[in-house]
């Protein structure tokens, strides 16, 4: 088992925990959060420079850039998801390796900006989305390969904002951290 200062900069809002309802109050205020993502983030990095951005958060952990562009991979991911989910009966999604992805040369070295940018459009679109959708549409789900789960819309509304929660906090903690 990890120490708790080890866990504290791998998780540092805490893991993901499930409402046991997924009321309305619930969604609108996660719908906000992803709402809000993208201009949270850009005010957390926008001003960092080189070194900073090539920063790990933790001992083996992705730099800040990797983090914003993982960010960009994964939250793209969740709309196609949202997509399969909208317009096919309990589509299997594609897994892919996140891990992967983040060791790729774009991850590794493309200046912010770009993810940055992709990541409001992107965040428009998803809450745009999210906000059309009606209870049946919150049910319906899509299966992850990696564990062979069904996952309903609703509950991927909640997992992503805690998502881009998360690693914001991987940044504002390293850069306390930092004195940045």
């Amino acid at each position: 088992m990890e120490n708790t200062a080890s866990e504290k900069l791998r998780y540092p809002i805490g893991k993901f925990i499930a409402p046991e309802i997924y009321s309305n109050d619930y969604l609108n205020t996660k719908i906000t959060e992803i709402a809000s993502f993208s201009e949270r983030l850009k005010k957390e990095v926008v001003s960092l420079n080189e070194e900073q951005l090539n920063t790990p958060y933790r001992e083996n952990g992705w730099t800040v850039r990797q983090v914003i562009h993982h960010c960009a991979d994964s939250h793209m991911n969740c709309f196609i998801r949202i997509k399969w989910a909208l317009t096919e009966d309990k589509p299997t999604i594609k897994f892919y390796h996140e891990e992967l992805w983040s060791e790729l040369h774009d991850n590794l070295t493309m200046p912010i900006q770009p993810s940055l940018s992709f990541l409001e459009g992107l965040h428009f679109r998803l809450v745009y989305l999210m906000n059309s959708l009606s209870q049946a549409d919150l049910e319906k789900t899509f299966i992850h390969p990696e564990n062979n789960k069904e996952y309903k819309i609703k509950e991927v509304i909640g997992t992503y904002a805690w998502h881009g929660n998360h690693h914001l906090a991987h940044i504002t903690e390293l850069k306390k951290l930092k004195g940045w």
